[in-house]
């Protein structure tokens, strides 16, 4: 079920200076040709880690992807997977599994808190109804477990990670692959929208945090 490992290298930290991403090459992975900046504001302070389960709701496949954040700012992969459901199974035996395979997720890697893609409007209405039973069971086994759950639209999330919201899997896919310093991509895309949702959970908190730093 590990995909994914804490590398001995360095990953890219959460506060990247005023790095951009300016060539030519990268330009063209991340499908525009926009700065990538982040501010570099200096808290003075050794901020305590945080570890986030970030869960990209599904019918046919949940991804789950668990990032922790050190205090050098360094982020870290732990576990990204996507759990599968088989076609022609009964709802509610999809929602079983679900809920016990996270269940067993979060006891075995201990996240903090549960990140997951807020309510969205989809054209099928039947394909929303599957999408937010299975989101009430992603919740239902983070607060079962005693964790909060945070949620974040699907704009947000690509802001977050790509810097442009418009971003397709592949340009996600391809950032969380850099963000995580990752040996290679992960499979499949739920595994690596799911990594998407907890780094931007992380940023947000790190933005808020800043941001009440400043205004104190």
């Amino acid at each position: 079920m590990e995909n994914c490992k804490a590398l001995p290298v360095a990953t890219k930290s959460l506060t990247i200076g005023t790095d951009e991403i300016s060539s030519k090459n990268e330009e063209y992975a991340l499908g525009f040709s926009g700065h990538f900046k982040r501010s570099h504001i200096k808290l003075g302070v050794n901020l305590p880690s945080m570890r986030v389960l970030g869960i990209d709701c599904g019918s046919e496949y949940t991804g789950y992807g668990v990032v922790e954040e050190t205090p050098e700012r360094k982020l870290v992969c732990h576990v990204n997977g996507a759990i599968k459901l088989k076609s022609g199974t009964p709802m509610a035996a999809k929602l079983e599994k679900i809920f016990a395979d996270l269940t067993a997720i979060i006891t075995q890697h201990q996240p903090e808190i549960v990140a997951i893609e807020d309510v969205f409007y989809a054209v099928n209405v039947k394909t929303a109804l599957k999408l937010g039973q299975v989101r009430g069971v992603a919740m239902l086994a983070a607060s079962t477990s005693g964790l909060q759950v945070a949620e974040y639209s699907p704009l947000s999330i690509k802001s977050a990670v790509v810097g442009y919201g418009r971003a397709d899997k592949f340009q996600v896919q391809q950032m969380v692959t850099r963000l995580l310093n990752l040996p290679a991509a992960p499979e499949p895309t739920d595994a690596s929208d799911a990594l998407a949702i907890a780094i931007c959970h992380i940023h947000t908190s790190a933005t808020n945090n800043r941001y009440a730093a400043v205004t104190r």
